[in-house]
């Protein structure tokens, strides 16, 4: 199981999404412990919530256009609580709650904030069901309605038919291919019974923690973090071989197929961006949002290891390789004296004063112990144009690695995070590095 995530709740985001609509309310048993059932409708249906279960069960309890995910509440007294949100072994810990009432509906409310993600869920609450939106606040809009049921353990359905094949192991997969440039990846699955988790790897990331089932031919996968919402449903054809659609909230579907092939390889991820030849020498100057002045090269710098991460605080696959830096630090103090690192924040908020903010919160919950500086729009043009040392930036993140001399030792594009099977070698690769530079 994955570390805990803990989430934390602003005054300054909790006041702007109840300002003039919902008073505290200390009555928190009113939301039921134990395991939900919340769902987001990627495709409104005009049913009550209170109906849904009896409309939508007669065969396979959720609808296409849905995206199912379990949490848990769990409470720490008779009123105070949290909830633990489920991806297959991941449990993300969210203490960023608030309960209310709606003073003009006169109904219960239930809030949870993702901070570091800018979003947060505001349902009315009504016994064992609530009702209300997925609010992504740094995109102009974005509201995703969502229901939940108390005491629904399953995930897509509680059928039970018998799967038509073994979907455990590895697949060659084509993303995009209702398109003129398919994506590559790499289907991980691990399959027993009906239950099916996994992810995907990309050569830019990796699709973290999915959960789902198989049922028959068909099966489906489905993520919710906070930060987005994935959902892959797919067919086991005669001939073995997988076809099926990926949908990312409400913006983005496209349509995969997948083959076992042994022989199916992503390219290196060290290879994807290299330097330009000829190229000019890495130079910045940066001002972070505490107010302290980065430049480099700079005697802040002199005679250490650097690592400078092209990241976004949107980026799940981001935020997993700045977790997995602040441990590698947390563990190893004596090469952590020798390194200095950076993170360069492309942003989706509008201005520079609302970035910086969010940055503080970000590395405030993150427990990160390294300067974070706002770089610009989230835009891979716009990183290029901080390293033009580079052929290319294809991917948020991208991490460069600069020896004590500031040569460019390594250029990594994306992140196999922690959902993936290659974590534990780039953790040990890593390492090896970091070693081989602090001696030399």
């Amino acid at each position: 199981m994955q570390p805990i995530l803990k989430f934390g709740l602003t005054a300054a985001f909790a006041a702007a999404v109840f300002a003039g609509c919902v008073t505290t309310d200390t009555a928190f048993t009113r939301v039921a412990p134990g395991i939900w059932r919340g769902v987001l409708e990627l495709e409104k249906y005009s049913v009550p919530v209170r109906d849904k279960d009896t409309i939508f069960t007669l065969k396979e309890q959720f609808q296409e256009g849905e995206l199912p995910f379990n949490f848990e509440v769990k409470y720490l007294d008779d009123e105070r609580f949290y909830i633990e949100i489920i991806n297959g072994t991941e449990r993300i810990r969210c203490d960023s709650i608030q309960y209310g009432r709606d003073r003009s509906q006169a109904r219960d409310t239930f809030n949870i904030f993702f901070p570091e993600y800018a979003s947060y869920i505001h349902a009315a609450v009504r016994g064992n069901a609530m009702q209300g939106e997925w609010v992504v606040t740094t995109k102009d809009k974005y509201r995703i309605p969502f229901y939940a049921h108390a005491g629904r353990t399953y995930r897509f359905t509680s059928l039970n038919e018998k799967p038509m094949a073994d979907l455990s192991g590895e697949w060659a997969v084509q993303f995009g291919i209702d398109t003129e440039k398919p994506e590559k990846a790499i289907g991980e699955f691990r399959h027993s019974g009906n239950h099916l988790e996994g992810t995907f790897r990309t050569e830019t990331g990796d699709y973290r923690f999915l959960e789902g089932t198989v049922q028959g031919r068909k099966f489906w996968l489905s993520c919710f973090d906070g930060a987005h919402a994935y959902r892959f449903a797919g067919n086991i054809q005669p001939d073995g071989s997988l076809q099926g659609e990926f949908r990312s909230g409400t913006h983005y579907r496209t349509l995969w197929s997948g083959r076992r092939d042994p022989n199916f390889r992503l390219a290196d991820p060290d290879s994807l961006s290299v330097l330009k030849p000829g190229a000019p020498p890495i130079e910045f100057s940066k001002t972070t949002p505490e107010g302290k002045t980065l430049t480099f090269p700079g005697p802040a710098f002199d005679g250490k290891i650097k690592i400078f991460t092209v990241m976004g605080t949107w980026c799940p696959n981001c935020r997993d390789e700045q977790q997995f830096l602040v441990e590698f630090l947390e563990k190893n103090p004596a090469l952590a004296d020798k390194i200095t690192v950076v993170g360069f924040a492309f942003e989706r908020h509008k201005d520079s004063t609302a970035a910086n903010a969010h940055l503080q919160t970000y590395k405030r919950k993150m427990g990160i112990p390294f300067d974070l500086v706002y770089a610009g729009k989230a835009d891979k043009q716009e990183a290029e144009k901080l390293f033009p040392a580079l052929s290319r930036v294809m991917a948020f993140p991208t991490m460069l690695v600069l020896d004590k001399q500031n040569r460019v030792r390594r250029v990594h594009t994306g992140f196999d995070g922690p959902a993936t099977s290659r974590f534990e070698d780039f953790k040990k690769d890593f390492e090896a590095l970091m070693k081989q530079l602090a001696e030399e």
